[in-house]
């Protein structure tokens, strides 16, 4: 049996019994069928849209921070989480410094 994508199962996954008219989802779940299903039930469709290239700002930064840094936070207690989290954030932040001014044009 061939997977199917999410932008198929939409409608399986939607609760009937749930009186809202609003449909939230993930870009995963866009398509011109999705949109033309909710419009035809009668629900809104507030789907996420793709961002446009070089607007995703944020989730770079936590890509980054998970990827190339290894950032995981297995800690007791939420002081020491944000600690690890507030350097893990100084330490891209200064990463970023360096890589911005080594690109910077000489004066």
């Amino acid at each position: 049996m061939p997977r199917q994508g999410p932008q198929r199962r939409l409608a399986e996954v939607l609760d009937t019994g749930n009186n809202a008219s609003d449909v939230r989802a993930d870009t995963a779940y866009r398509s011109a069928k999705n949109e033309a299903m909710l419009a035809a039930r009668g629900l809104v469709s507030r789907i996420h849209r793709k961002k446009p290239p070089g607007r995703s700002l944020v989730e770079h930064v936590f890509a980054h921070q998970k990827g190339i840094m290894g950032l995981t936070v297995r800690t007791i207690g939420i002081a020491r989480a944000e600690v690890k989290i507030g350097l893990a954030n100084l330490a891209y932040t200064i990463r970023r410094l360096v890589w911005l001014s080594s690109r910077m044009a000489p004066t």
